[in-house]
């Protein structure tokens, strides 16, 4: 057998899906093997293999025992001369892997080798050939010297910016993306370490090839598509953690005692130095909308009761300053919270969010300060004319973010100008995932996959394509792999990135569409999809819907049990609830029932139907049910399914 392809796959179906199908064309008339390890995915990825692609050799583990030890277990059954270690969120062409074959038959001193790789947008990856980080690379690397110097053969070490991303060189490092290794190397040298869960295995087994007497070699003569980031946040402080602890794991296992300690001492700092500016990025982004809408409330507070006292007290005021300064605080942050819970500080905002937020706000504070003493009350009047300062200015501030930054509101986002290039059956798919999925967009023209038209209601063909996207201002092209070649989608993707639009891969019998707009954001995906489940604001109105349910229930339970059907289970139920160990409703759960591929939900107290009983009802109007609730779900429906379920 010539090849193995070996793909370790966690929660990103789709991605994987489309890798699949690029991975079968690619294998075409080359003796092969696909080996699919899933690393206990809940999104469905297992069904969707055995499905679509019934070929493919799946392992599927139950539990994740890191990228290295999966890896290991497909490594161990390969009967290939050649090993590839492919991520799930990559496209290769049709001819990545005979010119990879090609290439190490040729160079037979070749252990393994790398290709060049480009993101979503088509822009050139520089993880695709990389040196050993060793201190002084690294810290060049971690504090900016290598962005700041690009091409230095110094100072941009770590991923040789010195070398032409359009030739053939020796490298040390290769990315764990694609690597493409001899198994004779291999079995030499040894498998991935699995004492490296995440990152820094491609690292180790690279320079241990290099160890091994072999050479590795960065070629660009084929080209695949990596989404990079689709598994893990890069900002995110787990990944700083997880990242540097594998470097260290390295420095400890091949350096000196002495490097490897101001190695070590290195990866500490930066440690600090990037869970710092995570933290401040995090807390800026989060706070700032908040702390301005705060700061425009306290200034309402201090014109009103400025102008109240001029006009009603003629400048006798007779209340305690104190009292007005704490009680004034109280009442901002009851209306920066109700704003917060009318998803004023979600993204995408609603257009008056923040000015329902702080009315429904101020109807709590007005019933809050009747309950005061009258030693905490100092004037109703100047409350009303802070909130009326407060909704007008506070919203005018969010829509005046809202035009600077056109992502804030839906209302202020231009909508993209697509085309599609396929045929029209395909065309018509695609378009159909669009409207499902929500997708709001302007289909400028469709594009023919080939040299002519195909259709009257296509107005350019693919030849035509470049000229196309630049006099009509296109912002995303949408390709149909089923009529157009990986090649030709990559090709193009170079030749058009300095527009620096969008691109979509529509892979054939699929109910995706997928792309990535930089190899910093997670990719885009259209899809029918459970969005109303998954929305922050319902996630958020569930949770305290559950939570005053809970304490409904547990003051209220000398009345009710009188009243409520299997009033203990309830009762008991209710401080599981309170606690977050369940939700008051939660999926059907049955014998035959998926719910793999659905939105994580806490489990459920009842079911999301008017009876709990489910005996004799066919799994598949349960699973139909569940897909609905999460589809369509809004706090109503908890209402009518918990009443129902009480009385």
């Amino acid at each position: 057998m010539t090849l193995s392809v070996v793909i370790v796959n966690y929660n990103v179906k789709h991605f994987l899906e489309q890798c699949l199908i690029s991975v079968f064309k690619s294998l075409n008339s080359i003796d092969s093997e696909v080996f699919v390890v899933d690393n206990a995915s809940a999104d469905g990825s297992c069904q969707m293999v055995r499905q679509r692609f019934p070929q493919v050799k799946l392992i599927e583990n139950t539990v994740n025992y890191g990228f290295s030890y999966a890896n290991n277990q497909a490594i161990r059954l390969a009967e290939g001369e050649f090993v590839l270690l492919l991520n799930p969120d990559t496209v290769v062409e049709e001819d990545t892997f005979a010119k990879c074959i090609a290439f190490m038959n040729e160079h037979k001193k070749a252990g393994s080798m790398a290709v060049k790789m480009i993101d979503g947008k088509g822009k050139f990856l520089p993880e695709s050939k990389r040196a050993m980080p060793s201190p002084i690379v690294s810290f060049y690397k971690i504090f900016g010297l290598s962005r700041l110097f690009p091409k230095s053969k110094t100072f941009a070490r770590y991923h040789l910016g010195h070398l032409s991303p359009n030739s053939t060189h020796e490298i040390e490092i290769l990315s764990g993306a694609f690597m493409f290794i001899r198994k004779e190397a291999l079995d030499k040298v040894g498998l991935l370490d699995e004492s490296f869960f995440m990152y820094g295995e491609d690292i180790d087994l690279s320079y241990r090839i290099l160890k091994g007497g072999y050479k590795n070699y960065y070629y660009p003569g084929t080209t695949i598509i990596h989404y990079k980031g689709e598994s893990t946040k890069k900002g995110s402080i787990n990944y700083v953690l997880v990242f540097y602890k594998a470097m260290m794991i390295f420095a400890r296992k091949h350096f000196t005692s002495k490097n490897a300690s101001l190695y070590i001492m290195l990866i500490y700092s930066a440690i600090y130095f990037r869970a710092g500016l995570s933290l401040v990025k995090r807390f800026v982004q989060r706070a700032i909308q908040p702390l301005m809408d705060a700061l425009i409330m306290v200034a309402g507070f201090a014109a009103m009761m400025l102008i109240w006292d001029k006009l009603h007290f003629r400048g006798n005021w007779g209340y305690n300053y104190g009292l007005v300064y704490m009680m004034s605080l109280f009442y901002i942050v009851i209306w920066i919270v109700s704003s917060w819970l009318s998803g004023a500080y979600d993204k995408p905002q609603k257009l008056f969010a923040s000015a329902r937020g702080i009315g429904f706000g101020t109807l709590a504070i007005l019933a809050i300060y009747a309950l005061l003493p009258n030693s905490l009350r100092y004037s109703r009047a100047v409350i009303l004319l802070v909130s009326v300062w407060s909704i007008v200015f506070v919203q005018l501030a969010h829509w005046s973010v809202g035009l600077y930054k056109k992502d804030v509101f839906t209302a202020f986002r231009k909508l993209k100008r697509v085309a599609i290039v396929g045929n029209m059956d395909e065309i018509e798919r695609v378009h159909e995932i669009l409207n499902n999925a929500k997708v709001d967009f302007n289909i400028v023209g469709y594009v023919s996959p080939l040299s002519t038209l195909t259709s009257e209601q296509q107005i350019a063909t693919f030849n035509q394509l470049n000229e196309f996207v630049r006099i009509n201002s296109i912002d995303e092209v949408i390709f149909c792999s089923s009529n157009i070649s990986s090649q030709d989608i990559i090709k193009t993707m170079l030749t058009l990135v300095p527009l620096g639009i969008d691109y979509k891969i529509a892979p054939p019998d699929s109910s995706s569409v997928i792309g990535s707009n930089s190899i910093d954001t997670a990719g885009d995906l259209y899809t029918v999809d459970f969005s109303a489940i998954s929305k922050p604001v319902n996630r958020r109105n569930k949770r305290l819907f559950d939570v005053l349910m809970c304490f409904f229930i547990i003051l209220f339970s000398p009345i009710l049990v009188l009243f409520v059907k299997r009033f203990g289970y309830v009762f008991s139920r209710a401080f599981g609830v309170l606690f977050g160990k369940f939700t008051w409703v939660g999926y059907a759960k049955a014998e035959g029932v998926d719910i793999s591929g659905l939105p994580k939900l806490r489990q459920g107290v009842f079911p999301p139907l008017k009876t709990g009983d489910l005996k004799g009802v066919n799994p598949k109007i349960i699973e139909r049910l569940n897909i609905q609730y999460a589809k369509n779900y809004n706090i109503n429906s908890d209402m009518v399914v918990l009443y129902n379920q009480l009385f």
